[in-house]
């Protein structure tokens, strides 16, 4: 695992991504959907305390069982900035990470890879900090463009940085709105999308990104009792 680094500012921040995302793996497809392990990873924050929570919780892939679960808790070292959120969030992703008893197999986050305007979001980041395959499933967009997939459970949609396909839109549900799938490290495209379908099988978010959400926001609560 390559040691994480606390950049001063923003400017070392952007030069901190773009250093790292050379080091981001394109060429692999990444494990095989519905085989081994898949972990949810998100963060909580309480601002007025400056307490940031991270959640880990590994599923089944095949049957979305919980395998093994952690939380951290951590302080919030860096401001909020667009575009450099994973450089708050990552040092307690890492530890809740690390604090598995079990390999975690693919990594799924609550946010962006390649589709970011650095093409290094937190997926990227937190992928080659641990050299693990690492996907982003983002709830909203973020400045880039896409047609609307079509109404249907599997329909997507390039999205799009001019001609550059940076990421998809795609539908987990019939008629829900759909959610945004982005390579992180050591995965396809197309190798992503079909995790994302297998982990949101009942809701339109992954099963991964639902378990690790309700933990961390339990473990903050009791964390700031």
């Amino acid at each position: 695992m390559t040691t994480f680094r606390t950049p001063a500012d923003a400017a070392e921040a952007r030069a901190i991504q773009d250093t790292l995302r050379a080091r981001v793996v394109l060429d692999e497809p990444g494990p095989q959907p519905g085989t081994g392990r898949a972990t949810g990873v998100d963060v909580a924050y309480d601002d007025e305390r400056d307490v940031v929570v991270a959640a880990a919780v590994v599923l089944d892939a095949a049957t979305l069982d919980v395998v093994a679960e952690t939380t951290a808790v951590g302080r919030v070292t860096f401001p909020y900035v667009p575009g450099l959120l994973a450089f708050r969030e990552i040092p307690t992703v890492l530890a809740a990470l690390e604090a598995l008893p079990v390999d975690p197999g693919l990594v799924v986050c609550d946010g962006y890879g390649r589709a970011h305007p650095r093409r290094f979001g937190l997926a990227s980041h937190l992928g080659v900090l641990t050299g693990l395959p690492v996907i982003g499933v983002a709830k909203n967009p973020f400045t880039f463009t896409y047609g609307q997939p079509g109404p249907r459970r599997g329909a997507s949609s390039p999205l799009l940085d001019g001609d550059e396909e940076v990421g998809r839109a795609l539908r987990t549900q019939d008629g829900t709105k759909p959610v945004y799938v982005s390579v992180g490290h050591r995965t396809g495209l197309d190798n992503a999308c079909a995790h994302t379908l297998l982990l949101a099988r009942d809701f339109r978010q992954p099963e991964t990104t639902r378990r690790a959400d309700a933990l961390c926001r339990q473990a903050l609560r009791e964390a700031t009792a």
